[in-house]
């Protein structure tokens, strides 16, 4: 089990709930008619996702440009190198599992970047208690630096773990049976444990 430190901290990270709205045709169905020819299906894909995508992706990173980025750029790779029509997908398991690792990535050479530097880079908000934001900002970078040495399947199952996902959704984004996911969790939160304010190895 996490300390109830580090499940404080994990939780600054933790997006804002929003509804995705009710859905009326399937994923699978708008892929296909997309792979038929039909463009205005991926403009239906792309409008679905971009905005859960971002969220995450803007917990994970601090950014709403970098998170940006990243959302546009899984789209890109589902757009260059359409998922094979014949067999089954969820969707937005994929596009999740893509964006966490290209977020995670960019996260790793952020901190990378910035301990050769010597500095690390926060967000510059405009807030009512500067004091407790500076704390929180603190809280994050750590958070960001613990998820930045983790191997990357149990940095993503933790993070999207503490975003509320569920086991099943967790498996599918991850790749695993849905009976394994308990375990790799507990693994990443001890994982998570020893690097946590510089408890663990902080080579990179």
């Amino acid at each position: 089990m996490i300390a109830p430190c580090g499940v404080i901290a994990l939780d600054t990270l933790r997006a804002d709930p929003k509804g995705q709205g009710h859905v009326d045709i399937s994923d699978a169905l708008l892929l296909q008619r997309w792979q038929e020819g039909d463009e205005k299906a991926f403009a239906d894909i792309f409008l679905r996702h971009y905005g859960p995508l971002v969220r995450v992706l803007r917990s994970l990173l601090g950014s709403t440009d970098e998170a940006e980025d990243i959302a546009q750029e899984t789209f890109w790779r589902l757009y260059r190198h359409p998922l094979a029509a014949e067999r089954e997908h969820n969707l937005a398991a994929w596009l999740m599992r893509v964006a966490t690792r290209l977020g995670y990535n960019a996260l790793r050479e952020r901190v990378r970047r910035e301990r050769r530097q010597g500095v690390w880079q926060q967000q510059v908000e405009t807030v009512a208690n500067p004091e407790a934001e500076a704390l929180r900002q603190e809280t994050r970078r750590e958070v960001q630096q613990a998820l930045a040495q983790m191997p990357l399947r149990q940095a993503q199952i933790l993070f999207l773990r503490y975003q509320g996902y569920t086991y099943a959704e967790l498996a599918e984004i991850v790749g695993v049976k849905v009976s394994s996911v308990g375990t790799l969790l507990a693994r990443a939160e001890r994982t998570f444990a020893r690097h946590y304010r510089g408890d663990g190895p902080s080579s990179m």
